[in-house]
């Protein structure tokens, strides 16, 4: 107890006046304690870190500022009373840089964050004389911390931070986390080289170097090892940055592993369209829309056309004079340049040799990277032609003599070169009698004047009732007659056999 008289002599001592005003215009705050927990004064800064005006509104003591304030540390943990910085500084405590949040008494937020230290001045027995609390106000660059904390965790790019001075990782958000399936506690006690953020970089050794020298480190493509196994391949760059007061490097990362597997996904794609593009057996090329020019052909092409690819490669069909006629190629050309897609058109083709062959073209547009391309596709349909030509010459051949064929074979042969020859609306009852009989004939294969004789008229007459028979049914030949009637289930057996058993008329002349 006999510190309390020199107490009292400080408080009005001449040494306390002058160190009142020494203390008074810094930019800290300073509180002034007596050994007796009395608080002695503040500076306006001290007051101003409190929201209030005078020392009276701190407290007159201790225990009055503890009812005042409520403080706190950065996890939410509130002080004891014990622990208030002030206690500390009573009891006699040395400490520096204590980090707390300040609320005003009844109030659950904190509107301050103070960062206090102690001072202990001593008389000349170096007994404590005057207990100093030194405070600075922090609030705005704990702010800034807080919301560069919640934007770095909220940020879906992944990213981590480590300190330079150990490399090791103190921030992790969960973008990384889910990039690479690392835990949280796992990463933040690894080093940089223990996950190696910059593994397989192709600027691995500048990497190292610029995170030794704490300088900016340029975007590069790195394989971090994953948990599980395996890579993860992306882009990663590393930026300096202070965290309190420590130096830093903030790598900030991009996922490229979708783009890799788009990229093999793509790569085994092209592989399968260049073997069955190789392979087909069907002749394929691959032109370009501007200006008709060929990209690639399969051996079948070549074959088919005598062409080798370095003759034909990088050269519009039209150069090549593949088509016969420049008519035909400005047809085709005119499609292909207006979008419209070819499906089946018969053309002709002239083969390096000269001999006109005729083919089947379908093209597709297709686009090949980045470039709009055509596929053609053609088929030699050479022999078939032939095959349909020589077949319509026999035909032709048989059906002008048929005395030799057995009805039912005349009957296949003229659906066979009379394709078109389809039923209409026009039926049996739109011919007349005579005209059945005519046409029943016909079906037997008579001529004209084989027809006169059996039914007693002139040729001209015939001749007659055969063109009102084809200007009915719409047919211009007479084996396209025949082949509308048996598709109407007509041969002309009955009518002609009710004919012959009706009794026998005088010939006539004349048309009936």
């Amino acid at each position: 107890m006999s510190a309390v008289p020199a107490l009292k002599s400080l408080r009005d001592s001449a040494d306390l006046r002058h160190l009142r005003q020494i203390i008074a215009g810094l930019d800290e705050g300073v509180i002034l304690v007596d050994p007796d927990q009395s608080i002695l004064w503040a500076n306006n800064a001290a007051l101003g870190m409190h929201g209030v005006e005078s020392v009276d509104d701190l407290g007159a003591t201790v225990d009055d500022y503890r009812q005042r304030f409520q403080l706190r540390y950065r996890n939410n943990h509130r002080l004891d009373g014990a622990d208030y910085p002030i206690e500390r500084v009573v009891s006699g405590e040395a400490f520096s840089q204590v980090v707390v949040e300040v609320a005003v008494a009844g109030e659950n937020e904190p509107r301050w964050v103070h960062q206090v230290r102690s001072l202990v001045l001593t008389d000349d027995a170096d007994e404590p004389e005057c207990l100093v609390l030194v405070i600075q106000d922090v609030s705005a660059q704990f702010e800034a911390e807080d919301r560069f904390e919640q934007s770095f965790n909220a940020n879906p790019a992944p990213a981590v931070i480590c300190r330079l001075s150990d490399l090791r990782f103190v921030k992790v958000n969960q973008g990384f986390l889910d990039m690479t399936g690392h835990d949280k506690d796992a990463v933040l006690s690894r080093t940089v080289y223990d996950i190696d953020v910059m593994a397989n970089a192709d600027k691995r050794d500048l990497g190292k170097q610029r995170l030794s020298e704490g300088r900016t480190i340029p975007q590069m493509e790195a394989e971090i090892d994953l948990p599980e196994g395996g890579t993860k391949l992306v882009i990663v760059a590393g930026q300096p940055i202070d965290l309190g007061d420590q130096p830093c490097m903030l790598f900030t990362f991009a996922d490229l592993e979708p783009r890799r597997k788009a990229e093999a996904a793509l790569r085994h794609s092209e592989e399968r369209f260049t073997r069955t593009f190789s392979l087909a057996p069907v002749a394929l090329a691959i032109g370009a829309l501007d200006g008709h020019r060929l990209c690639d052909v399969n051996e079948a092409f070549t074959t088919l056309t005598g062409y080798t690819p370095a003759e034909i490669i990088g050269r519009p069909l039209g150069q090549v004079d593949l088509w016969e006629t420049p008519a035909l190629r400005h047809a085709i050309e005119a499609d292909i340049s207006a979008g419209r897609a070819i499906r089946d058109r018969e053309v002709r083709v002239r083969p390096k040799d000269g001999d006109i062959i005729d083919c089947i073209v379908s093209t597709e547009p297709i686009q090949l990277g980045n470039d709009a391309c055509v596929l053609w596709a053609m088929r030699d349909i050479s022999t078939r032609k032939a095959s349909e030509r020589e077949l319509v010459g026999a035909i032709d051949a048989v059906m002008k003599d048929t005395s030799w064929l057995s009805r039912s074979i005349m009957e296949k042969l003229a659906r066979i070169r009379a394709p078109q020859s389809e039923p209409t609306g026009v039926g049996l009852d739109e011919l007349t009698p005579r005209e059945r009989e005519v046409l029943a004939l016909i079906c037997r294969g008579l001529d004209d004047k084989s027809i006169a004789r059996t039914l007693g008229v002139s040729g001209n007459t015939v001749r007659n009732h055969v063109a009102r028979i084809y200007s009915k049914i719409g047919v211009n030949r007479r084996n396209a007659a025949a082949a509308w009637a048996r598709a109407r289930g007509f041969d002309g057996d009955s009518l002609l056999a009710q004919r012959a058993a009706a009794p026998a008329a005088a010939p006539r002349q004349t048309a009936a």
